[in-house]
């Protein structure tokens, strides 16, 4: 049941993943369903960007270089994670958003809508048993000097994947009585 399915979603971190690999074919099953997230016009502007093997490594070493490059006072242990991190995933997708070039609808209208392909693609993962979380560190806004982004492109974060090891904490949330003013 759906809902059994949202209450089940966690974020599964790098640290907690096993190096038992994710196939091409699960990632593309995920990434389908990212593509059924809801669209207003239709401007489908999720965009992703697949990493495995060599390419998350370099990706780690960039987002170090990044950090060390721009950082004032970088810390080595900051700069070792972000060259562990993606090493430690299954893989890693950049998640883009590609705006609409005739602007027919409000920029957060598409960050929405791809957040929504992202929630799609979490839900997929958490029937799978494939542990993920979207991770969007300040350095995203250096992206276009790792990839090639097209115009009105921009990167909103990495969702990192791979298969874990025993079970996930439960989480708990306040009652939604409390964020809910019902009018009638």
């Amino acid at each position: 049941m759906i809902f059994d399915l949202i209450r089940k979603r966690r974020a599964i971190f790098p640290a907690q993943y096993n190096d038992e690999p994710i196939s091409k074919a699960e990632i593309e099953k995920i990434l389908e369903a990212a593509n059924w997230a809801p669209t207003h016009k239709k401007t489908e502007p999720w965009r992703f960007r697949v990493m495995t093997g060599e390419a998350k490594e370099k990706l780690g070493l960039f987002l170090s270089y990044k950090y060390m490059e721009t950082e004032a006072r970088p810390k080595k242990i900051k700069a070792r994670k972000l060259i562990e991190k993606p090493k430690m995933s299954g893989a890693v997708i950049a998640i883009c958003m590609q705006r609409d070039p005739q602007e027919r609808i409000p920029d957060w209208e598409e960050v929405a809508a791809t957040a929504m392909a992202v929630q799609n693609m979490w839900l997929c993962c958490t029937e799978m048993g494939i542990g993920c979380y979207w991770s969007s560190p300040g350095l995203i806004k250096y992206m276009d000097e790792f990839f090639e982004l097209n115009e009105g492109e921009i990167c909103l974060g990495f969702f990192y994947m791979g298969r874990y090891d025993g079970e996930v904490e439960g989480q708990t949330r306040t009652p939604i009585g409390e964020k809910v003013v019902w009018m009638e």
